[in-house]
């Protein structure tokens, strides 16, 4: 399949041609596919960095003075720039490259393992991913410091005065999602990393649901460290970054021991590489690195202003669209939100909603979606996500509203 990967203007129905599994049916019904907060589609060009690499120039890399090698830790270290590039960090050995979200948090949490003391206090969000809660949870576990949380409202938003209230001189730690995965609320996270550094403490973003709709600039923010995975925006499984203030790097111990991450190995005591390599122990996932910059070129060829204003009409249209049906009700009302609806009907459980709309052909996210307190905030069991992305288009959305009204119909 040819992959087009400059889009002078924006149109959705060439954008689509980019994604081979978009022409593909599920239980014999054109795809839907909704659940892009979860993961993303793959455009063919993000594929063709994966293939190419296996067919031409597979190897390991930093270690061969062969030319595969060569061409490998070029092409692998090129990536590391684009991420740089494209989230604005001062140096490129700012990006770590780590399997995910969840692995960048739980290298900077063992890292603070060794600072934190009784005493200290870590904030968080109720708004959090259990990504963000459980490394925190196990690391004041380990240290004695406290967990204070952020409490949201009813909208979906975080209360503000409450952090200015959790704020003191015992904080160490801050940590916030950019975006919430289950409600799609965007965080005032300016505000946020500024009223944490005047008490001198650490802020880490959680950028995974945020980079596949806008893009960060991490020097802007001043942000001490942020992280985010490929998935999310185009690229594979398995792969993501973290960016972390060089100061903060060069504090942290190695998280992982092995191969790559060290100078000079005795018997009797190891040295540590410098960074990036300080955190990247072992072979990594060479291929899927690659692909993320490959991802990266591909979502800046789009741009993220377009992006964000197609996703926001295609948000609009379809929160529209779902409250005329009676009953239905939408969790996580604020203006300043991405393309997420979470929703419920009066009295059928989600998980019956999205098994009858998979039936259909549509794919959304049923469950707590990793992000249980705030269902217990809503004291509900769980929520139907649907999750916009930039190559859905308003027929998918229609098709979405007669498969929820058909559901609706079953089930009452």
């Amino acid at each position: 399949m040819k992959s087009s990967i400059q889009h002078i203007d924006f149109n959705v129905e060439e954008i689509r041609k980019d994604f081979p599994i978009l022409s593909r049916k599920v239980n014999g019904k054109p795809l839907v596919y909704l659940d892009n907060a979860a993961t993303s589609q793959t455009p063919q060009v993000v594929i063709d960095a994966i293939v190419n690499y296996y067919c031409n120039y597979n190897a390991n890399i930093h270690r061969g003075v062969h030319t595969l090698s060569q061409e490998a830790t070029d092409a692998y270290e090129q990536a590391r720039q684009k991420i740089q590039t494209h989230f604005n960090a001062k140096h490129s050995h700012e990006i770590i490259l780590t399997s995910g979200t969840t692995h960048s948090i739980n290298l900077v949490a063992h890292g603070f393992s060794s600072f934190l003391k009784k005493g200290d206090e870590v904030i968080v969000s109720a708004l959090e991913h259990h990504s963000n809660i459980v490394p925190w949870q196990m690391l004041c576990e380990k240290t004695g410091a406290s967990l204070k949380v952020i409490p949201m409202n009813q909208e979906g938003e975080l209360v503000i005065t409450a952090y200015d209230n959790l704020l003191s001189e015992k904080t160490k730690l801050v940590f916030v999602n950019h975006i919430s995965n289950a409600l799609g609320t965007i965080n005032p996270i300016e505000e946020i990393i500024n009223k944490a550094h005047k008490f001198g403490a650490a802020v880490l973003i959680d950028g995974a649901q945020a980079c596949p709709h806008l893009k960060p600039d991490v020097q802007a923010l001043d942000v001490d460290f942020y992280v985010a995975s490929a998935h999310k925006m185009c690229g594979p499984t398995g792969v993501g970054m973290l960016y972390g203030k060089e100061k903060w790097l060069n504090k942290l111990p190695p998280y992982q021991g092995g191969g790559e991450m060290i100078a000079e190995v005795t018997f009797e005591k190891t040295t540590y590489a410098d960074l990036p390599h300080k955190f990247e122990a072992g072979t990594p996932n060479i291929s899927g690195c690659i692909a993320f910059g490959a991802a990266v070129d591909y979502m800046n060829s789009i741009g993220f202003d377009a992006i964000a204003t197609y996703e926001n009409e295609l948000l609009n249209y379809a929160t529209k669209k779902l409250l005329d049906i009676e009953g239905l009700k939408i969790y996580g009302n604020t203006q300043n939100k991405t393309s997420v609806i979470s929703f419920n009907i009066d009295n059928i459980h989600p998980y019956d909603i999205g098994t009858i709309v998979d039936k259909l052909g549509i794919a959304v996210r049923t469950g707590h979606h990793c992000a249980q307190p705030i269902m217990d905030f809503y004291k509900i069991p769980g929520t139907v996500r649907a999750s916009f992305s930039f190559y859905n288009t308003k027929k998918e959305i229609d098709a979405l509203y007669q498969a929820v009204k058909k559901a609706k119909l079953m089930l009452s």
